[in-house]
């Protein structure tokens, strides 16, 4: 019993680690594209003369609440969800599908250079004054549509969806939904950003092959 014991921990040690280098090798690769696209392109598109109003008036009058920055963040701990969740296929799949995106989106950022329509003002009160200085140094108001912050996070949760249970697909419906509201009521993004974020991570799935990309 002892024996089978050691040899059943044994295997579910070798187990996590295939999965944390997994985790780790193409995680490290996903952020080599994101890091590469993403600045490169919202500096491009704040150079260019020609940008785009891909939002409605009506959308304006979204009320800014910086409380939701909370579920606007929480995305960065999905990103850790795959590492427990996901075996080594999956999560290579997962990354594909994610490096794929993240050049379409790139692409799309400059040939629809789209300025987010929000005026940007920082929140009285801290923490979230300083939350917001910080992310809106860090991220300019070009690389609007898709946004990849919807893309990412839809793409992570239709891949637990898929392997999980009941309870953590009814908590990655409930999560995501959160991420797609926050992404407009911290004044992020529009409508037309989060629409194509949900879509393209479906595309290149279904078009693409997330496999093969």
């Amino acid at each position: 019993m002892e024996k089978q014991q050691e040899e059943k921990q044994s295997a579910s040690a070798a187990s996590f680690r295939a999965r944390l280098k997994t985790f780790l090798v193409w995680g490290f690769w996903v952020g080599v594209v994101f890091f590469s696209v993403y600045p490169a392109a919202n500096w491009l598109a704040s150079r260019q003369t020609r940008q785009y109003v891909l939002f409605a008036d009506w959308e304006l009058g979204i009320p800014f609440v910086p409380q939701w920055i909370w579920a606007y963040l929480s995305m960065y701990l999905l990103f850790f969800l795959p590492l427990f969740f996901l075996r080594p296929p999956a999560m290579r799949r997962l990354a594909k599908l994610l490096m794929c995106s993240t050049l379409i989106a790139g692409l799309v950022f400059l040939l629809f250079p789209a300025p987010i329509g929000f005026s940007r003002i920082l929140p009285e009160t801290e923490p979230y004054r300083g939350m917001f200085a910080l992310l809106f140094d860090l991220d300019r108001p070009y690389n609007t549509v898709p946004s990849l912050h919807v893309c990412y996070s839809a793409a992570i949760a239709a891949f637990l969806f898929r392997e999980g249970n009941k309870a953590m697909r009814v908590l990655m419906v409930f999560w995501l939904s959160l991420i797609v509201c926050s992404t407009m009521l911290t004044h992020q993004h529009h409508v037309a950003d989060v629409l194509t974020g949900l879509l393209l991570p479906w595309l290149v799935s279904r078009f693409g092959s997330g496999k093969k990309c």
